[in-house]
């Protein structure tokens, strides 16, 4: 089925814009080792063969903690790993909540899971947020391509052989630091991903969604609607950007599946917001696939009959996503 955003049922519409946009991800407690200070070094040649590390990289916005599973084979190849819009400041999601460390553990490319960003979408805003007591301005997309990079050269990570893919606000942002910074990264993918969020409905609906997670002010991030930042966050709108670009593009369909097994009222709730966000995203996705298609851009995708906005779907689509990604980077 072709969804697109003119051709959306009355119905549909009225679902989509009723939904609260609030849990795009929940992630849970998990174990972390410690914490290595990341300091002025000599470039290195090889990275580390293999192992797990976390380390700490200094940014305008403080120290950012990264985890890091190192190439098993130390090759030069990384996956950076976004997380979705209710990141935590202790840990990935994709550390705890898949099995994305034993996906990749034997292949010879390094996981970079940068820790933090809570609504962020892995941004630089314009201000910090007013309506949180915010104290620093989030310049997310600068650490993630000049700090971090900077940081893995000294460590043997090359700053051009790399893939970057999210869930949710993660699968957004993956395209924008993908179609905005073509020398670093070789691979995008979009897993349930925000795709047309200039589309009726999608700004009331990140705004909803931010106050929820974390109490953010989505003005402080690009400001008014039809403003130049909301254009270039856009990937409807920077599509032709993606010309060249492997990618990855998926989304469920919003109906329950094998991982939606609620018992409790309060599983049976988080199950129908699932499914919402999902139908979201959804629709999103398609638009955007037409986007693509329209300008003759190849792309991989997948639609799943059932799924919903939740993290064991996701972990399922970076399984069929990799050997897509060994395969762009040389990194079997």
């Amino acid at each position: 089925m072709r969804l697109a955003r003119s051709r959306l049922p009355q119905r549909l519409k009225q679902r989509l814009l009723g939904i609260s946009a609030a849990a795009l991800a929940v992630p849970l407690a998990a174990g972390v080792a410690g914490v290595t200070t990341a300091s002025a070094a000599p470039l290195a040649t090889q990275a580390p063969t293999g192992g797990y590390e976390e380390v700490s990289v200094d940014s305008s916005m403080g120290p950012i903690k990264v985890q890091i599973q190192w190439a098993a084979q130390g090759g030069n190849a990384a996956l950076y790993l976004l997380d979705g819009l209710r990141a935590r400041d202790d840990r990935n999601a994709w550390s705890f909540e898949t099995n994305a460390l034993e996906q990749f553990r034997d292949d010879n490319v390094t996981l970079v899971m940068p820790v933090g960003g809570e609504s962020s979408f892995y941004s630089d805003w314009y201000r910090p947020s007013n309506t949180n007591g915010q104290r620093i301005t989030y310049k997310w997309e600068t650490f993630l391509t000049r700090d971090l990079p900077a940081y893995l050269e000294t460590r043997g990570v090359s700053r051009t052989n790399n893939a970057v893919l999210g869930p949710s606000m993660g699968g957004s942002a993956a395209l924008t630091l993908a179609a905005y910074h073509r020398d670093q990264f070789k691979f995008a993918g979009s897993l349930s991903g925000y795709l047309d969020i200039n589309s009726p409905g999608m700004r009331q609906a990140i705004r909803v969604a931010m106050l929820d997670a974390g109490g953010y002010n989505v003005d402080a991030m690009w400001g008014p609607a039809g403003s130049a930042a909301w254009q270039r966050n856009d990937p409807m709108a920077f599509a032709p950007r993606l010309a060249g670009l492997s990618m990855y593009i998926s989304a469920g369909s919003g109906q329950p599946g094998d991982y939606d097994n609620p018992e409790r009222a309060i599983e049976y709730f988080n199950t129908q917001n699932a499914s919402g966000l999902e139908t979201i995203a959804y629709s999103n996705t398609r638009a955007f696939q037409e986007r693509l298609q329209g300008l003759g851009i190849p792309a991989t995708y997948s639609f799943p009959t059932t799924g919903t906005h939740s993290w064991p779907y996701w972990s399922v689509e970076l399984g069929k996503a990799r050997g897509q990604i060994l395969d762009v980077l040389d990194a079997w």
